[in-house]
C-alpha cells in the first residue's frame, strides 16, 4: 500500500467505488445532513483529524467507546503489551478472565457472561438464550430501539434506520419479523396489553434503558420498574441493552443509575476500549443454559480477542466514581451553554441529556416517545451540523444519534463548542 497521503476528496471517491454508499456502516455516510462523508485519519484526546489534516472537537466519540478520549496512553500501552503475546490464540486467555471479573464487579446482575465480537451478536445471543430458557418465541421491543442488525430486531429500529427513513429492512422474512412485537417507549399500558394478548408466549422484553438511537430519550419515572414488574408477572425475561449506557451513564450502567435489575444484560462499546467487542450475561442459572454447559448454542472464533480484552480492562481501570462525577459536570456545562446559545439566537430547541449522553432536538420540547423525536426538524439539524463542522466541531451526522462527551473534553473544548453553536443556531 502506498504511503502517499491521499486527500479527503480522493479518499471519498475511492471509497465510493468499494463500499455501498461509500461506507461500511450507514450512519457514516453523512447523507441526512447533506454533507460528503468525513474521512477520519486519527484522533487524540477530545479531537479527531480528517484526511486533509484538519482537527475537530469530536462528539461522535467512536459512537460511544471513547469515554477516555482518543488514543489514551494507558489503553495504547495495554494494547502494545498484549500485542507482544500475539493475536488470537484459539483458547481462553488470562485477559478474558481479567475483563470478565471487572465487568461482573461493576454490574453484579451479570453473574456469568459470554464475550462476543459485536453488540449485534450479543443482543441476538441474549434473545436466543431468553427463548431457550422460557420455551417461548415472541419478543417485545420498543419503537426506535436499535439492538443490532439481526433479522428479528430490525423491526421499527432507530439509529441509521431512522435516519434513512427505513421502517425495517429488505431481506428480513415476514415470519421472522412476526416474532417481534413493537410497542411505544415509555408506555407501560402498551406493554401490558401486548402481554395480555399473547399470554405465555413472550420470551423477553428488550429495552435500551435510556433510548439513544432516536436521540436520547430518558426512561419516564417508573417505566423501568414497571417493566420489571410486568416481566415477573408474565414469566418473560427483562433484557437491558446497555451497549451504549453500560459504563457510560454510571459505572454499573443504567441499571445502577435507575436501580432496576434485569435478568440479562447486553454490553459493548466501552468494555472494548475502542476495539470490536460485545458481551451478554445475567443470572447464573440462565447462563448455565449456554453451550457447552447447556443446549443454547453460541460461538465465536474471535470472541474475547486479547487486544480487545486488554483495551477494555485498561479503560475500566480508569473509570471510578470521581470520573463519573466529572462527566456529569462536563455534560451539565455543555447542556447549559448550548441552551443559552440557542436562546440568544432565538432558536427553539430541546436538549435531552443523561450523564454524558445528550441530543439537541430541533423542536420545542423534549421528546418522551419515538414519534415525538422523529418529528424534530431534520433540516434545521442539518444546517446546524454543517455550521458546526465548518467551525471545527464534529457532531453525529444525524438528528437521531447521541452526542458522546468524554473525560478528555475540558473547559477549552466545551467553550469552543458553545461559541461555535452561537453562530450555528442562526444557520
Amino acid at each position: 500500500m502506498s504511503t502517499r497521503i491521499a486527500s479527503q476528496d480522493e479518499l471519498v471517491r475511492r471509497a465510493g467505488t468499494l463500499f455501498p454508499g461509500g461506507v461500511n456502516s450507514p450512519v457514516r455516510a453523512f447523507r441526512s445532513v447533506g454533507r460528503s462523508p468525513v474521512i477520519l485519519a486519527g484522533g487524540a484526546g477530545p479531537r479527531v483529524r480528517d484526511a486533509d489534516g484538519r482537527w475537530y472537537v469530536d462528539y461522535i466519540g467512536a459512537w460511544g467507546p471513547a469515554i477516555l478520549g482518543h488514543a489514551h496512553p494507558a489503553v495504547l500501552s495495554a494494547i502494545r503489551e498484549a500485542l507482544d503475546d500475539g493475536l488470537a490464540l484459539g483458547a481462553t486467555s488470562p485477559r478474558e478472565i481479567e475483563l470478565g471479573e471487572a465487568i461482573r464487579a461493576a454490574v453484579p446482575s451479570m453473574e456469568r457472561l459470554r464475550f462476543t465480537s459485536s453488540g449485534t451478536e450479543a443482543g441476538m445471543s441474549a434473545l436466543r438464550l431468553a427463548r431457550g430458557a422460557t420455551g417461548r418465541d415472541l419478543v417485545i421491543k420498543f419503537a426506535g430501539g436499535y439492538h443490532g442488525h439481526s433479522d428479528a430486531l430490525l423491526v421499527d429500529a432507530g439509529s441509521g434506520v431512522a435516519t434513512l427513513g427505513i421502517p425495517g429492512s429488505a431481506g428480513v422474512p415476514a415470519q421472522v419479523a412476526a416474532t417481534t412485537i413493537v410497542v411505544p417507549i415509555n408506555d407501560l399500558e402498551a406493554v401490558a396489553l401486548a402481554l395480555a394478548r399473547h399470554p405465555n408466549q413472550v420470551a423477553a422484553i428488550i429495552v435500551e434503558p435510556v433510548a439513544a438511537n432516536v436521540g436520547v430519550i430518558p426512561p419516564a419515572p417508573g417505566f423501568l420498574d414497571g417493566l420489571r414488574k410486568l416481566a415477573d408477572e408474565s414469566g418473560a425475561l427483562l433484557v437491558f441493552d446497555e451497549v451504549i449506557t453500560g459504563f457510560r451513564v454510571a459505572r454499573g450502567g443504567a441499571q445502577e443509575r435507575f436501580g432496576v435489575t434485569p435478568d440479562l444484560t447486553v454490553l459493548g462499546k466501552i468494555i472494548g476500549g475502542g476495539m470490536p467487542i460485545g458481551a451478554y450475561g445475567g443470572r447464573a442459572d440462565l447462563m448455565a443454559l449456554v453451550a457447552p454447559e447447556g443446549p443454547v448454542y453460541q460461538a465465536g472464533t474471535l470472541s474475547g480477542h486479547p487486544l480487545a480484552m486488554a483495551a477494555g480492562a485498561a479503560t475500566l481501570r480508569l473509570l471510578d466514581g470521581a470520573r463519573y462525577e466529572e462527566l456529569e459536570r462536563t455534560g451539565t456545562t455543555l447542556e447549559t451553554g448550548l441552551a443559552e446559545a440557542a436562546r440568544d439566537a432565538g432558536r427553539d430547541i430541546a436538549i435531552s441529556r443523561v450523564g454524558s449522553l445528550l441530543t439537541v432536538f430541533f423542536r420545542a420540547s423534549r421528546p418522551q416517545m419515538t414519534e415525538e423525536a422523529l418529528a424534530a426538524d431534520r433540516d434545521a439539524y442539518a444546517r446546524f451540523f454543517g455550521a458546526m463542522l465548518d467551525a471545527g466541531v464534529l457532531l453525529p451526522p444525524s438528528q437521531f444519534e447521541a452526542w458522546f462527551v468524554s473525560l478528555a473534553h475540558g473547559r477549552s473544548e466545551i467553550d469552543t463548542t458553545i461559541e461555535a453553536a452561537r453562530g450555528a443556531f442562526r444557520a
